[in-house]
Formats: C-alpha cells, sequence, structure tokens
C-alpha cells in the first residue's frame, strides 16, 4: 500500500484524532510524539484536506461578510508594493 492508498482509506474520525495529536503534541496515550511523527502526521492531514471543501480544511480562515462582501485582503491575490 503506498502513501495516497493509505491516506485515502483515513476515516474522518483517525483524521480528528490526528489532528487532536498534533494540537497536544502527544498520542492518545500520552506518549510523546517525536519530530518526524509530528512531521508525518501533518503531511497526512494536508493531503487528506485536499479532498475536502475549502471550508473544511484545516486552517481555512472565513472572510465573508453577512452581506457577501469579502472582509481583509486575499492573500492569493498579487498585492501592489509602492515605493515613495
Amino acid at each position: 500500500m503506498n502513501y495516497d492508498e493509505l491516506i485515502g482509506k483515513m476515516t474522518p474520525q483517525m483524521h480528528q484524532s490526528i489532528k487532536s495529536a498534533i494540537e497536544l503534541g502527544k498520542w492518545p496515550d500520552g506518549k510523546k510524539m517525536t519530530a518526524e511523527q509530528l512531521q508525518i502526521c501533518m503531511r497526512a492531514v494536508i493531503k487528506y484536506d485536499q479532498n475536502l471543501p475549502e471550508e473544511q480544511r484545516t486552517g481555512y480562515i472565513d472572510r465573508a461578510r453577512e452581506d457577501g462582501t469579502i472582509k481583509g485582503i486575499n492573500p492569493l491575490e498579487e498585492q501592489v508594493i509602492k515605493f515613495h
């Protein structure tokens, strides 16, 4: 089984459990995560999140106001820098 197949078989419960382990820095049994385990888990969460709608992804910030306008700047849009 390769990495993509493994991520494809991840359940929402597994995803949430891994996210909690990352947040706490330890596994559900209380053992501290190593730096390598933390890195692998973060990659797995990011990869799993790619299959979710944008608003359900880890780190999503809802910038929409009730009237439908967007507050703040879109970090993905090109920004103009002016020098004086």
